[in-house]
């Protein structure tokens, strides 16, 4: 009886504290808390001197943008350069300046059940040109000095799904991507990790990357504590205080060093093909000039909008043409030079949305790179596991908090899905321009809504009418 009565009492005095919790949160919702407290706080802002007052924070926002005020925080704390995921924040000149051009009647649009082509060759000119079955690629994104293993495995499956490439960025050589993967491009990056003959010799084509946008050519240092564990391993790194990636390859001290270092690959890799990675320089022309004299096979310009794991807010923000820019321009030298259809063009740095990727193709771009908004795709709503207490990023970098908790198998559907996705919208976009083939878009079926658009890119304003021909 007595056990009885214990309980009553529990559940009553329980009860009570809920009835009085409950009341508590409706009267500090009701109006006239509200009431109240609004009006105490605006008494305080409206009297007190502006040296005290909390509205200081409000003015001085107003000239100084919360991002900055927080890097300028983080800077006192740490007393070095400190490391931005994902890239700029700044707002450039972009894709969404243009417009295309739908079908109507002088040009109808194609058939709905229309099949449409969306396969990407690189290489064409190689030994043995690497075919994609649609024009994405997954961005380079290294292993240990980026992601997790987990998260390299998820983008193995899902490209291998969809028939397309994924990049082993500057990381360490993980042999299940490579057993996992379709399609692999090694980065050939300027550091000492895994660039064996038995590893370059598994690549269906290698990227010597001499510069990206979100890093311009800068060398990276990362603490040696950051790379511990399988990532240690698999790099074969000692344990000196900071790892380096160089700013220069040992082969390329002298722009005519290129020439041989692609020849070395080619012989090794018996004819893969041989590209290279830059980030898009205002002397753009002069270095794809050196890129064409050393023969390679791909080009793969990175535009200021490129992000990375971490690097110097500058360097982010600074350096590095505007992607739209590169694009324009990389486009227009190669065809002056002769060299547009021997020299696959891939392009990288801010890629979000289908209509981006579709407008570079119709620019003249072969492929695009997709890193940040791949990324976020894969994760979907497993970036609940981390917020709100830890950033999504604790989950797929290399060291996160998070790392253990992150499904490669889900990651890696929600990957295919979102190739698919950006695939299906191209496909219905290229059908509306009464095209059956992605490499049919082209130019003339985009129009400029303002005229920096239209002169970075020589697209006519969509005010400028198009004078049909007279009938014969």
């Amino acid at each position: 009886m007595g056990d009885w009565v214990t309980i009553w009492i529990g559940a009553s005095i329980g009860s009570f504290l809920a009835i009085v919790l409950l009341a508590t949160v409706a009267f500090c919702f009701s109006r006239g808390f509200v009431r109240w407290a609004v009006g105490h706080f605006a008494k305080i802002v409206m009297n007190d001197r502006y040296p005290e007052n909390i509205w200081e924070i409000v003015s001085a926002l107003t000239r100084v943008s919360p991002q900055k005020v927080l890097e300028n925080s983080l800077r006192a704390a740490e007393g070095t350069a400190i490391d931005r995921p994902f890239g700029t924040p700044r707002k450039f000149l972009n894709y969404d300046g243009l417009l295309f051009s739908p079908a109507q009647l002088s040009v109808l649009p194609a058939p709905e059940n229309a099949e449409v082509d969306m396969r990407l060759t690189i290489g064409p000119m190689a030994k043995k040109p690497l075919t994609l079955e649609i024009p994405l690629l997954a961005g380079g994104i290294g292993f240990g000095v980026g992601v997790t293993d987990k998260t390299k495995i998820a983008i193995a499956k899902g490209t291998a799904a969809v028939g397309t490439v994924t990049n082993t960025g500057e990381g360490g050589f993980l042999p299940e991507e490579r057993e996992i993967a379709k399609y692999l491009i090694y980065q050939y990056h300027s550091a000492t990790w895994t660039k064996s003959p038995e590893i370059l010799k598994q690549a269906d084509a290698i990227e010597i990357r001499i510069g990206q946008g979100a890093t311009a050519g800068a060398a990276t240092f990362i603490p040696h504590r950051d790379l511990r564990g399988k990532a240690s391993q698999v790099m074969h790194l000692s344990d000196q205080e900071y790892i380096v990636i160089p700013s220069r390859h040992k082969e390329v001290q002298k722009p005519d060093g290129l020439r041989k270092l692609v020849d070395q690959l080619r012989e090794l890799t018996e004819g893969v093909p041989i590209g290279v990675k830059m980030c898009a320089s205002a002397n753009m022309e002069a270095d794809l000039e050196v890129a064409i004299m050393a023969g390679v096979d791909f080009i793969s310009m990175d535009g200021g909008q490129g992000g990375y794991k971490g690097s110097a807010p500058i360097l982010q923000d600074d350096f590095g043409l505007p992607t739209i820019y590169a694009v324009s321009r990389a486009v227009r030298y190669l065809q002056k030079r002769g060299v547009k259809d021997k020299i696959t063009l891939l392009s990288g740095g801010g890629y979000y949305t289908p209509s981006h990727c579709l407008k570079a193709l119709a620019l003249g771009v072969d492929g695009v790179y997709l890193g940040t908004a791949m990324l976020w795709g894969m994760a979907h709503d497993q970036v609940t596991k981390a917020i709100p207490w830890e950033p999504p990023t604790q989950f797929l970098f290399y060291g996160g908090h998070s790392q253990k908790e992150f499904d490669e198998q889900e990651a890696a559907k929600y990957l295919e899905h979102f190739f698919c996705a950006f695939v299906d919208e191209m496909r219905i976009a290229t059908l509306a321009l009464g095209k059956t083939s992605v490499r049919e878009v082209g130019v003339d079926d985009l129009i400029a809504l303002d005229s920096m658009t239209s002169k970075v890119t020589n697209i006519p304003l969509a005010y400028t009418p198009r004078i049909p021909h007279s009938p014969s």
